[in-house]
């Protein structure tokens, strides 16, 4: 059996605000930004090269989680350092790149709610 993770939602205060940070400023491509009712939003952005996006929405009671609340979603990088000098530049606040042994770095940022993430740099093999 597989199985593919493909939607992750972040808890968010204000959908337009979020959805400017991570298209704007992280770089995430918007797949859409929908209203199928009049109480409903769905935003979706996938960051680039990647299979899993996430999803921004109101209004469905299934998805609803306090804003922030979301914690050390990872984002694999090839140079960390790279991927955290390009976020800096677009205005992110990121955290100190961390070496954890064995070629293992991490850097952390979090968006306007709190949500926290991590960039992830793993050796190649």
């Amino acid at each position: 059996m597989n199985m593919k993770l493909e939607l992750v939602p972040v808890p968010v205060a204000d959908i337009d605000r979020a959805k400017h940070f991570y298209s704007q400023q992280v770089g995430f491509k918007l797949d859409h930004d929908v209203r199928p009712g009049p109480t409903v939003r769905v935003v979706q952005l996938t960051p680039p090269g990647s299979g899993c996006s996430i999803v921004l929405s109101e209004g469905l009671a299934g998805l609803a989680m306090p804003a922030g609340s979301l914690r050390g979603l990872h984002l694999v990088v090839a140079d960390i350092e790279q991927a955290r000098a390009e976020l800096a530049g677009r205005g992110v606040a990121m955290g100190d790149v961390r070496d954890l042994g064995g070629g293992i770095k991490y850097a952390g940022f979090q968006d306007p709610d709190g949500n926290t993430w991590t960039l992830q740099e793993i050796p190649r093999k």
